[in-house]
């Protein structure tokens, strides 16, 4: 499954780009599946995207949960928490 992943803020900064379209593997079927592969690739993924590290994620511009499924050509945002004042 090919999905687009866009980076924001300091992911952006982090990783080193704004977004990247990826084949996912086989195994990768829900956000936590995706945020789990992603910190594998270690660095600054592994930093990042950390057991307790504050961050959010988007699918197709929704707030996702870690059981949110994803799908083909699926827009998939990571980026911090935002408040407002």
């Amino acid at each position: 499954m090919k999905i687009r992943l866009l980076y924001f803020a300091r992911f952006r900064e982090a990783f080193g780009c704004a977004e990247e379209e990826i084949d996912l593997p086989t195994h990768v079927h829900v956000v936590g599946d995706l945020t789990h592969w992603l910190r594998n690739r270690g660095g600054a993924y592994a930093i990042e995207l950390a057991e307790g590290r504050a961050y959010r994620v988007a699918v197709d511009q929704e707030m996702a949960a870690a059981q949110t499924r994803l799908h083909e050509n699926a827009e998939v945002a990571v980026f911090p928490p935002v408040t407002g004042g």
